[in-house]
């Protein structure tokens, strides 16, 4: 290897003089990212994340921080009698043999291995999520109890200085600390004991930590929290502001040795004598990408991934030969995109009663409370020219509007008024006069069809509130919790766009994360987990979580590959470390 700075293109340089050596350099600081850091240190390994923006969390600190994991021993714990058996029928179900079984079998080694060692050794903890149900739990080997865990509530404050730097999802909860087993409650405040007593208890932890003075997180902020200052304790480096622009080769071409970056305004090569992770998420702010690769229409507003994805890691990689697969998919959410403010992503919000989705016509498409990937997908598959579903309106009514949590708004609280001044909010003293407004002919009927199946407690066109999950965001009070007629004015219409929290298509990687080429063989020193890479779930989404954890596990599996790699090149020729 010569120490002379290369003349090839940026994108393919080999051979630099290093700035910097590490054993593991990982790009992305999303949970993908930490985890394959912190691996490294857990195994002796030096380690550095380089992240492109200004603060580190990626889409994850924006997330609900849960992983979908069979297996994992709080389900064990739980005593939910989850096995191997269980978990890979229900990967069979819902994944199919859209993704080869072996990577498949590899996330069922990999996850729960995982989670132990991050709770044995590590500030990474989480908590099983009582009855939050696969996503289709009457498929075989689903449970209806749910595999996914979410992370324990962390203190922002034990980061100190490091804490001005996380990424903050900035969600609506009025200084309240809200995990989702918390708002599964929560959102029934004003019709359930059960909601009363959850409401209570927030608050009550919100007064401790007022009077203590810590800064409580929940959710994706949670999880990152915990990443950060278990890399901070095993003393990992993690650059901000510090965008790949180079995956670096040895002379031969065939081994990536490192990475350039631009750090404080300079280019700098940093040797990664065990090898690269990409972990820097996919390609949702990328609209040409977006428009080459996704259904039509596509929009990078409609994203809720954090900014700075547009696809570097994808390019790089195709540059190296690199195969991809699954680059038309997203991790669809069904998402409130007001103009210039910030998006809603609506999960627990279409399961709730009185309220329906209809498209330009007027007439329902799909089961409203459906898992939001699968109704991301409905909308592009009813979608046509005479009445588009992008964008679909949602048609709530005035009685669950003061009932129910609604695009983070409280039960009874106003929409914002920007929404009615800027006409994004349609309403209406009847459905009749709705539908003229917002030209959708075929609403007063869809909507009267609806209501005799809300009387009588059975969705007989899309079997809404017939699936575990569907019942998990409903009304316990009612019959069927997702069902209650539109009756009581003003009646209100939403747009709903197909939003993603990611793009799910990315470099295709073997069981052990190493990035392949088209002919199956692996590119040396390489491996991508998260959302630059074609996910493990293939084209569905198993679980709250699956895609978190899968990006978690194969990180962790990637850095014990590269320790192999590392340890035998030390045993064969002690000087080639």
């Amino acid at each position: 290897m010569t120490d002379s700075p290369s003349t090839d293109s940026p994108e393919t340089s080999v051979s630099p003089a290093w700035d910097h050596t590490y054993d593991v350099v990982v790009v992305g600081s999303g949970a993908a990212g930490m985890a394959a850091a912190l691996t490294a240190r857990l195994r002796g390994l030096s380690a550095l994340v380089v992240e492109k923006t200004d603060k580190y969390g990626g889409s994850t600190a924006l997330s609900g921080g849960a992983i979908w994991v069979p297996t994992n021993f709080h389900l064990d714990e739980a005593g939910l009698g989850d096995t191997r058996d269980k978990a890979r029928a229900y990967l069979d179900a819902t994944v199919g043999d859209r993704i080869p079984e072996a990577r498949k079998e590899a996330y069922l080694d990999h996850g729960p291995r995982m989670v132990k060692e991050f709770h044995d050794r590590t500030d990474v903890q989480f908590m099983y999520t009582p009855g939050y149900s696969d996503y289709y739990p009457e498929a075989m080997g689903g449970m209806a109890q749910g595999r996914s865990i979410e992370p324990r509530i962390a203190d922002l404050k034990k980061l100190g200085p490091l804490a001005a730097d996380m990424r903050r999802a900035g969600l609506p909860t009025y200084g309240l600390t809200i995990t989702s087993y918390d708002f599964r409650y929560v959102n029934m405040i004003s019709r359930t004991w059960a909601g009363r007593k959850a409401s209570v208890r927030v608050g009550a932890r919100a007064a401790k930590a007022l009077v203590t003075g810590k800064k409580l997180l929940s959710l994706g902020e949670a999880l990152i929290a915990r990443l950060r200052l278990s890399l901070d304790k095993h003393g990992a480096d993690l650059w901000l502001s510090a965008p790949l622009t180079a995956l670096v080769r040895d002379e031969d071409g065939g081994r990536v040795t490192g990475v350039r970056v631009t750090r404080h305004g300079k280019e700098v090569s940093v040797r990664a004598k065990g090898g690269v992770v990409l972990a820097s998420g996919g390609f949702s702010h990328n609209q040409e990408l977006r428009e080459k690769y996704l259904p039509a229409p596509t929009s990078s507003a409609w994203t809720h991934a954090s900014e700075g994805q547009v696809g570097d890691a994808l390019r790089l990689g195709e540059e190296l030969g690199a195969a991809t697969d699954l680059l038309d998919k997203v991790w669809g959410a069904p998402s409130v995109c007001p103009p210039g403010e910030n998006s809603f992503f609506l999960v627990a919000d279409r399961g709730i009663p009185g309220m329906v989705i209809v498209n330009a016509a007027g007439e329902r498409y799909a089961n409203e409370a459906a898992p939001y990937h699968q109704f991301v997908d409905a909308m592009y598959e009813a979608n046509r020219e005479d009445a588009t579903t992008v964008p679909s309106w949602l048609i709530l009514d005035a009685r669950s509007k003061s009932r129910y949590l609604f695009a983070g708004l409280f039960p009874g609280q106003p929409f914002p008024k920007s929404w009615t001044q800027t006409g994004f909010l349609k309403q209406a003293a009847t459905i009749e006069q709705l539908a003229t407004l917002i030209k959708a002919p075929e609403l007063p009927s869809s909507v009267r069809r609806f209501n005799r199946f809300a009387d009588a407690g059975k969705d007989e066109d899309f079997g809404r509130g017939d699936s575990v999950y569907d019942r998990y965001y409903g009304d316990p009070t009612l019959p069927n919790p997702n069902l209650a007629p539109l009756e009581k004015g003003p009646f209100y219409a939403i747009p709903v766009h197909p939003g993603d929290i990611g793009t799910k298509g990315g470099l295709v990687t073997d069981t052990e994360a190493r990035v392949l080429r088209e002919d199956g063989s692996a590119i040396a020193g390489l491996y991508a987990s998260g959302n630059c890479s074609a996910a493990v779930m293939g084209e569905t989404y198993p679980g709250p979580g699956a895609t978190i954890g899968p990006a978690m596990a194969f990180s962790w599996a990637a850095v014990n590959d590269i320790a192999t790699v590392i340890e035998a090149a030390a045993t064969s020729t002690p000087d080639a470390a």
